[in-house]
């Protein structure tokens, strides 16, 4: 069995974010060819629906996009209203893909290793 450690996800790949009306979108793109797949199974529709449930997110879609070797996710209901609206100081939703990259994702130790990052590190 290979050995696995756990890293948040901002040591493996950066985002960006926008918004449209109440609508949040968040991309996930991998910094190395080999932290690709791990994006592919632990950033999940389920996943990222659970990070945003405490801003109100009622759905999320995934969107593969591999010749970029990233995700989009589109969040719906995730800005509280809107830019208008919101009382949320981040009304735009521009530091949600922080948010994202703290989600912690599984890798083998070995590759954890070859690409530099390590279990306690964040």
């Amino acid at each position: 069995m290979t050995a696995t450690v756990n890293i948040p996800l901002h040591r493996i790949a950066h985002g960006r974010a926008g918004d449209k009306g109440n609508r949040l979108n968040v991309s996930v793109i991998a910094y190395t060819p080999e932290a690709w797949p791990i994006l592919l199974r632990e950033v999940t529709q389920e996943r990222v629906l659970a990070m945003f449930e405490h801003r109100g997110a009622s759905q999320v879609r995934r969107y593969v996009v591999d010749n970029l070797q990233a995700l989009n996710f589109v969040i719906d209901d995730a800005l509280e209203g809107g830019v208008n609206s919101a009382l949320n100081l981040d009304t735009h939703g521009k530091t949600s893909s922080f948010h994202l990259l703290s989600m912690e994702v599984s890798m083998p130790a070995e590759l954890a290793t070859a690409l530099g990052c390590t279990g306690d590190t964040s």
